[in-house]
């Protein structure tokens, strides 16, 4: 009896009845396989939250040592206008220092790997920057921009730009060189050959670094909020701990978390998007 060997991918719901009952069966289950596997993060976390809960009831831990997740939950509820205002600050200073990340990054990593001169001229400097503690000189930045917007945004860009420049340099640079040669061979311009070979060979390894610089973009916004704001997640949550206030602390860690997460998934969903081939290989 021959393995199955043949894939969702190379047929569609109308070639289906083609398929040997065997292969037939096998694509079922990996079908209904990969279905159930969607779910699965949904069902840990909420593991996670019913161990959380049991373990709080069953040790009685006091609630300013570790609050329950009813409790949270009601906080979260109870301070929502309050907590949906500081989300915004925090959240805008998010999309513009990723946005901007992305706008730099991305063509700076191209003409890096497609330039010699680009690669020893700016990506020492850039490397030189990347070494430097981020943390530490953030005090620097309230100094010269003061507890405003931008002082967050700069701190922002600077933790999330080294990732996707250092992806984008990979992805550009990850094409076999013999195709390059093949597609010139063939009349194609310059522009032809990015556009349809260079940038899609690309894109996985860049969207890579995407989902890096996208989890690094929340971490740093909050960072800079600690270092000093008047307003945003990370003030509400540096004043909570000063307070001793664990149900705000814990009520602000599962905003984060909640950002962190659709951050993530609307990472994925654009290289779900931009990426049909990869698609087409996991099926």
């Amino acid at each position: 009896m021959a393995s199955p060997t043949m894939t969702t991918a190379t047929v569609n719901s109308d070639d289906l009845s083609l398929l040997s009952p065997e292969r037939l069966a096998w694509a079922r289950r990996k079908r209904i396989t990969r279905r159930i596997w969607t779910f699965v993060p949904v069902v840990t976390f909420i593991g996670i939250v019913a161990v959380w809960g049991i373990a709080v009831a069953l040790l009685k831990i006091p609630g300013y040592l570790l609050p329950g997740p009813i409790a949270v939950f009601e906080r979260i509820v109870g301070d929502w206008g309050y907590l949906w205002d500081n989300t915004q600050v925090t959240l805008s200073e998010i999309a513009a220092g990723f946005a901007i990340t992305i706008v730099i990054a991305i063509p700076l990593g191209l003409l890096i790997a497609e330039s010699l001169a680009a690669r020893q001229i700016i990506y020492p400097p850039v490397m030189l920057l990347q070494l430097l503690p981020k943390v530490a000189v953030a005090p620097l930045f309230v100094v010269w921009l003061g507890l405003g917007f931008e002082s967050k945004l700069l701190l922002t860009i600077l933790m999330t730009f080294f990732p996707l420049l250092i992806a984008s340099i990979s992805g550009f640079q990850i094409l076999d060189t013999r195709l390059l040669y093949l597609t010139k061979s063939m009349g194609a311009s310059g522009w032809q050959t990015f556009r349809y070979l260079r940038f899609p060979a690309a894109l996985p390894v860049i969207f890579s670094g995407l989902k890096t610089s996208a989890t690094i973009a929340a971490t740093a916004a909050i960072v800079a909020e600690f270092v000093g704001a008047n307003s945003g997640l990370g003030y509400v949550l540096l004043q909570a701990t000063n307070t001793l206030d664990a149900t705000m602390v814990f009520a602000v860690l599962v905003l984060l978390t909640v950002i962190g997460v659709v951050l993530n998934y609307l990472v994925e969903l654009a290289e779900f998007l931009l990426t049909p081939w990869q698609r087409a290989r996991s099926n």
